[in-house]
């Protein structure tokens, strides 16, 4: 349920909204690609309970977009492509769980530095729901990133 109400949302509350739903997205279509190419059984429950996790968050951000009456992130087909093709190209010759671990903790890196930058950009909405959702997601990233560890 939306704590905000039912209410149209301001500009930099959709840019944040939108940046969870394309951030989480992402992470999960990087995160399915992997998938097969997990040997260690371990880590392939600790990247499905991620994938759970990344979902959540998804769908909470959307959700709070379209209660908003705000468009969604339209996801970019080009992004999709070159993120396919650098696992791809990543795992040609290395599958090894260490390296697995090693793409996805960068790949994680990367989502908290671009929630980090929406959020500074958006310094005004410090007590807003949009916000808190951002900063669980980095939390949460952050705890992924402290398990993947491990795996290295």
């Amino acid at each position: 349920m939306n704590k905000t109400g039912n209410h149209n949302l301001k500009k930099q509350e959709i840019n944040i909204y939108r940046e969870i739903q394309r951030n989480t997205e992402m992470t999960m279509k990087a995160l399915d690609a992997v998938t097969d190419k997990i040997y260690d059984d371990r880590l392939a429950a600790v990247v499905a309970e991620q994938e759970l996790q990344y979902s959540r968050l998804h769908d909470r951000a959307v959700q709070n977009l379209v209660e908003g009456k705000a468009q969604t992130y339209r996801e970019n087909a080009m992004e999709n492509m070159m993120l396919r093709f650098g696992i791809g190209y990543n795992t040609l010759l290395n599958t090894s769980t260490s390296h697995i671990a090693e793409m996805i903790i960068k790949g994680s890196n990367n989502g908290v530095l671009e929630m980090e930058k929406v959020l500074a950009h958006n310094e005004e909405f410090a007590g807003s729901p949009c916000r808190s959702l951002a900063k669980e997601l980095i939390e949460m990233e952050n705890a992924n990133i402290r398990t993947l560890k491990e795996y290295l």
